[in-house]
């Protein structure tokens, strides 16, 4: 469940290991090129936290990132 802190949405996801962590990260990246919007996140082997904000809106949380956390969490099914 995504979460807004501090100006930010933010959710922490828990895999098997950390190639499932790797391959899930590649395809957030892969959504977000294709979308010009990325994230700020940080992986520690099976789990990775994910933070989304606008930075040229001056790092608040916009319909941008609210787009990137359903398109996130539709690479999970």
């Amino acid at each position: 469940m995504w979460q807004e802190e501090q100006n930010k949405l933010y959710r922490k996801f828990e895999f098997k290991n950390f190639s499932e962590a790797f391959a899930f990260m590649t395809r957030v990246a892969l959504a977000a090129e294709k979308m010009d919007h990325h994230p700020e996140w940080k992986n520690v082997y099976n789990t990775v936290e994910v933070w989304l904000s606008t930075h040229d809106a001056g790092d608040i949380v916009t319909e941008k990132d609210h787009q990137l956390s359903k398109k996130i969490d539709g690479l999970l099914k």
